[in-house]
């Protein structure tokens, strides 16, 4: 597998389970409530080493008592903390899940705002296969990431979500992009320059484009519980199989995406094996 250097957020992510979402102004009684890791960088590092990839994670939590079960939990996969302790509080993401596995989310970045690179995370980025990058953290961050990773032949995968506008000096650092079907709408303009593009489409499979053409892997049939953590886990696969050919690479993303929404909680991915097990009985992305 690839070696992962994760640049991105971590939070405490709250998660409530309710029937439906509630309308503005109603109040809907939930079932039930969980606290743990969250966090776009955070969740697609996990999902990276259980995929199976040695796998670095730079972020920032606060001095508070979440930062330790934010932590706990990528420490226990494999993955190597770079991670700074700021003053204020760790990232949080307030989640509710409706009864179909939909859900909303509200974060409030707290220490992912103040998360800086020192030259010893640069040297990392440099040295690793895959640099990967969300929207989570400032722009100043995810710049120098990309230009430290420019610096030598580090591929730079960015997941652009949540969406907003970038430096165009980002887009240009940019070797490839993974994206859902709504994002590639809005994004449209920007993905022309990326060499590579991969496109989720949910329930419906996955897309890869690059120079070589056209490379699609089709839907697979689970039982949802929770979507929350399916892209995440979808992107933290892709880069671990960085390695391999296109469609197996995808391949493998799509088998982690579609495992992970059978699983509460947005740090669902599953391991190697079970992306094996899965494959076994699907056929290939073609």
């Amino acid at each position: 597998m690839a070696s992962v250097v994760v640049v991105g957020s971590i939070n405490l992510d709250i998660v409530t389970a309710c029937p439906r979402f509630p309308r503005p102004g109603e109040t809907v009684t939930g079932s039930t409530i969980a606290y743990g890791q969250g966090g776009k960088g955070a969740n697609q590092a996990r999902a990276a080493a259980r995929a199976g990839a040695p796998v670095v994670f730079i972020g920032a939590v606060g001095d508070d008592p979440a930062a330790a079960t934010v932590l706990e939990p990528l420490a226990a996969v494999g993955v190597e903390l770079r991670v700074d302790s700021v003053t204020g509080p760790t990232g949080v993401a307030a989640i509710t899940v409706d009864s179909t596995g939909e859900n909303t989310i509200v974060v409030v970045p707290g220490a992912n705002d103040a998360l800086t690179l020192t030259a010893d995370d640069r040297r990392v980025i440099a040295a690793s296969d895959v640099l990967l990058l969300q929207l989570e953290v400032p722009d100043a961050v995810l710049l120098d990431a990309a230009r430290s990773a420019r610096s030598s032949r580090t591929v730079v995968l960015l997941n652009p979500s949540p969406v907003r506008d970038l430096p165009p000096e980002l887009w240009s650092l940019v070797d490839a992009a993974v994206v859902n079907e709504n994002e590639s709408r809005v994004l449209a303009r920007e993905l022309t320059g990326v060499r590579l593009v991969v496109t989720t489409f949910g329930g419906d499979g996955a897309e890869l484009r690059s120079s070589a053409g056209v490379v699609r892997a089709s839907p697979i049939a689970v039982d949802v519980v929770d979507t929350t953590g399916a892209g995440d886990a979808f992107t933290g696969a892709l880069a671990a199989a960085w390695d391999l050919p296109e469609p197996e690479r995808l391949a493998r993303a799509n088998a982690a995406g579609a495992l992970a929404a059978t699983v509460a909680g947005a740090a669902s991915a599953p391991t190697a094996t079970e992306v094996d097990e899965l494959l076994g009985r699907r056929p290939p992305a073609r």
